[in-house]
Order: structure tokens, then sequence, then C-alpha cells
């Protein structure tokens, strides 16, 4: 997604990390569409791989046939009106990687070196010599190390919950979601390659008690504040 004319002009990339329900695709739009940059959902990448991992009936921890996988696939990213669409190998399958298996299959690839491998240079390649907010787990510490901006977004995990059952349209209780939000969170936090944690000089913001305009609005502050003081420099 992009505007007419950006807040800030020339190369800048900003990064938000975090959990399952802690608001970041919501407020990475919304940041990327006041500032004028395009806006890019990392995890869909990782979720049309796991797509069409669960689709081939492969084993997720069968690196040889991830490897292959990840050879032949064709994942790209449209933005429409209704918003950001992800097509693997020309089906649109926006919806389809939004259930939760799909979201757990996507936690499991996703610690896996060879696909982190294949999307790694898929991820920078969209990031290089443009401004671009990049949504994910590990854009900050890994993807994008040398980011201009870089937050880190969290919430109590019971907010999370409930913020993402209210969100889906299937038939899964609160208590549901919470466990595999919980799961997930182990998963993503513990695994050997590329854990879910915020960079050291990331901006860490707790969204639990606050609205999703706060938010915005400091992030935004914030960039445009950095790019200032980057400007003067």
């Amino acid at each position: 997604m992009k505007n007419d004319g950006a807040i800030v002009s020339g190369s800048f990339i900003v990064t938000i990390d975090g959990p399952a329900g802690s608001g970041k695709t919501t407020v990475s739009r919304l940041v990327a569409e006041g500032l004028g940059f395009d806006y890019v959902d990392t995890g869909a990448l990782y979720r049309g791989v796991a797509f069409a991992a669960v689709n081939a009936k492969m084993k997720l921890d069968d690196d040889d046939a991830l490897d292959r996988l990840c050879r032949r696939i064709a994942i790209h990213m449209v933005t429409e009106k209704d918003g950001l669409h992800i097509f693997v190998n020309g089906a649109d399958v926006s919806r389809e990687i939004r259930m939760p298996d799909i979201s757990m299959a996507a936690s499991a690839v996703s610690a896996r070196p060879v696909v982190r491998r294949y999307l790694l240079k898929l991820q920078q390649d969209l990031g290089r010599d443009r401004q671009a907010v990049f949504e994910g787990r590990d854009m900050g510490t890994v993807v994008f190390p040398n980011a201009d901006v870089k937050f880190f977004l969290d919430a109590d995990i019971k907010v999370r919950a409930e913020r993402r059952h209210r969100e889906i349209t299937h038939d899964l209780t609160l208590e549901q979601v919470q466990e595999d939000m919980t799961r997930r969170d182990k998963n993503d936090s513990s695994r050997t390659v590329a854990p879910l944690k915020a960079a050291a000089d990331a901006v860490y913001v707790d969204t639990t008690d606050l609205s999703i305009r706060q938010v915005v609005d400091f992030m935004i502050a914030y960039v445009t504040d950095r790019f200032l003081q980057r400007s003067v420099l």
C-alpha cells in the first residue's frame, strides 16, 4: 500500500515485529498508509509456504522436500481495495492461509533454515530502494538489522487472544484461540533459528491498554522525528 505523497523522502525501512494479536497487522497497515509507505506482511509469505506444504501433504520437518517446494513455488502479493492478497502459484489463498491449521504449520516451517533462506532473499529484495513498513517476527533482528526504525509490539496474552477471537470467522472458542496462541508463542520464541524477540534497538510498545489510533499516532510521530534527525545529521 502506498500513498501519493510520503511524509519522508528517500529509502527508509520500518520494521514492526511482535507476537500474534499484538495489533501489528492493523497498526502496520495504518502506519504505512499514514507515512505513504509500502506495506509488506512477511508472515503471509511463511503462511503461503505452509499452505503449499500442507496441500502437498508434506512433513513440515522434511528439509529436502521443503527445499524442492521452495525451488518451484511462486509467491507474490497484490494490494487490492479490500487489503493485501497473497497468491501461491497463481491462486489467491488469502483466506485459506489465515486458518488455524495453516497458522500452526507456518510456525513449524518458519523454524526450518531452508525456508528462512528462501524467504530471506525475497524479503530483502522487497525492501531494496524503497520506503516500506515490514511486519513480521524477525524483521528487525534478522531480515533488516540495519532498518531505519524498529518497533516491537506486545500485549497481554488474554487481550491478544480476545482480539484474535474477534477477527476469526471459523468456529473456535476463546479458550482454544488462547491455547493455540500460547503454543505458537512458545514455538516462535524458543526456536533456534531467528526466534521471536525484540531487537536490542527496537522501540517496545505495549498495546494492552492502548487504542489502535494511539499506537499508530505514536509510531508515525516517532518515525517522522527520526527521519528529521537523520536529515539534520
